[in-house]
């Protein structure tokens, strides 16, 4: 079944399947399901096409920005963001934390695994050298 230009899983619970389209969460999805007058445990593989096109008409007409009109306006607020040099974009081009987190500990996603030891070297492990 595709809504919105998005493939959703089929023998997953519909308010689940919902939040597969980006721009739909959690509990945006339980607000277009009690509009569509749908049970949130519902597997999508059991809606019927009438429900489905209920669906797809409620997600259009409520203007909700999804997919890729959101990705580029995210997409395009960041480089604001990074073109007029404020704090937030400099920790974007730097490939930081942007909220507020430290980063002398956590960090480790954006940062990559590699831990500093005490005495200033990596310490990821290598290969045992063979002898």
């Amino acid at each position: 079944m595709r809504i919105s230009g998005v493939d959703i899983p089929q023998n997953k619970n519909i308010d689940i399947s919902l939040t597969y389209i980006h721009g739909i969460g959690i509990s945006r999805s339980h607000k277009v399901l009690k509009q569509a007058s749908i049970n949130i445990l519902t597997k999508v593989k059991d809606l019927t096409e009438k429900q489905a096109n209920e669906l797809q008409k409620i997600i259009d007409s409520a203007g909700y920005e999804l997919e890729g009109a959101l990705r580029r306006n995210v997409s395009e607020n960041i480089k604001r963001l990074k073109r007029i040099n404020s704090y937030r974009g400099i920790r974007h081009e730097k490939r930081l934390p942007v909220r507020g987190q430290g980063t002398k500990t956590n960090s480790r996603t954006i940062r990559g695994n590699v831990r500093i030891t005490a005495s200033g070297t990596s310490s990821k492990k290598s290969a045992p050298s063979p002898t």
